[in-house]
């Protein structure tokens, strides 16, 4: 196993009260995987992240890189990861990119020879051969995220943490990141953790899903599972005029995503919950409904939005 995660909690002192960030987490990938690591804002995802990264100390339990405690045997541990934890911004802007690699290499034991050649060969992979000797402020958004994945690549290590790596990029820098990241995981093995926001990002990479929601996982399993837990319970239903405004809170909470004012999708668990969807809508009338597919986005709403309404009672 690549990463064990087993129960991990952190608590936070808020003023005069203490938060539970992070509650008894626990998940597991293999090498060669990508997981979806999902939550909104302020679910946890970030402070288990770093957790596993070593930047924060947990107050219960552990992980484990390669059967290496990040707790107990920290740096051995972490020679096996790699992180890029807050974009660009662990990048020194006045160096030029390979100066950067240079510098990291430098601070995870690679020797100079072997930082300028996998250097190079980084920057060759993700296309910024003609950018080596520039620097990184002169550089787009899309390049230096780029680098400081590269930075993250430098030590060659067997797990990738990724948060939001195609946030605020345009399309051509987007996709050609995500086609690189499946590239490394394919050809080399390695597993990756990745965070967004981006479902349909995280669609298209993941091969499992693992969903936070107040510090706690309230869905884990393989991709393809999860999404076939909602096959055929996803309906697309359209009204003759708009849906009534009081109401649209309502079916959020239900997990309803809205594609126009009359027309929206929505996870269902039963015949019977159709109906009652169906009921709360008249007098308006519905001129179709129809079974469709669920994709990431629809079985993330449906989960975080009733975790959110249970934990609200």
């Amino acid at each position: 196993m690549l990463l064990q995660v087993d129960g991990l909690c952190k608590t936070y002192r808020k003023r005069s009260s203490v938060v539970l960030a992070v509650d008894h987490v626990s998940f597991q990938l293999e090498g060669g995987q990508i997981l979806g690591f999902l939550g909104p804002n302020g679910a946890g995802k970030s402070t288990t992240i770093k957790m596993i990264a070593g930047l924060i100390s947990p107050d219960e339990g552990d992980s484990k890189v390669l059967g290496e405690s990040t707790k107990r045997h920290r740096q051995r541990a972490l020679r096996h990861v790699g992180a890029v934890l807050e974009g660009s911004r662990n990048l020194y802007w006045r160096l030029s990119p390979l100066e950067n690699l240079q510098y990291w290499a430098g601070l995870r034991g690679v020797g100079k020879r072997d930082a300028v050649l996998l250097g190079r060969q980084l920057l060759e992979r993700f296309e910024l051969s003609d950018k080596m000797n520039h620097t990184v402020q002169q550089l787009s958004r899309g390049m230096q995220q780029k680098v400081a994945i590269c930075a993250a690549l430098i030590h060659q290590p067997d797990l990738l943490l990724l948060d939001e790596p195609t946030l605020g990029l345009d399309l051509d820098s987007s996709d050609r990141i995500q086609e690189i990241v499946l590239e490394l995981v394919r050809e080399q093995g390695i597993g990756v953790v990745l965070t967004t926001h981006q479902m349909d990002v995280a669609e298209a990479l993941s091969d499992r899903i693992a969903i936070i929601q107040n510090g706690r996982i309230v869905l884990e399993g393989e991709k393809r599972e999860v999404l076939d837990r909602f096959e055929g319970n996803v309906y697309v239903i359209e009204l003759a005029e708009r849906v009534p405004k009081e109401l649209r809170p309502e079916l959020e909470r239900a997990g309803a995503v809205f594609e126009g004012p009359d027309r929206f999708r929505i996870p269902v668990d039963s015949s019977e919950d159709l109906y009652q969807v169906v009921s709360r809508l008249k007098p308006v009338p519905v001129v179709r409904i129809e079974r469709e597919q669920a994709d990431l986005a629809t079985v993330f709403r449906h989960y975080t939005h009733k975790e959110a309404e249970q934990g609200s009672v």
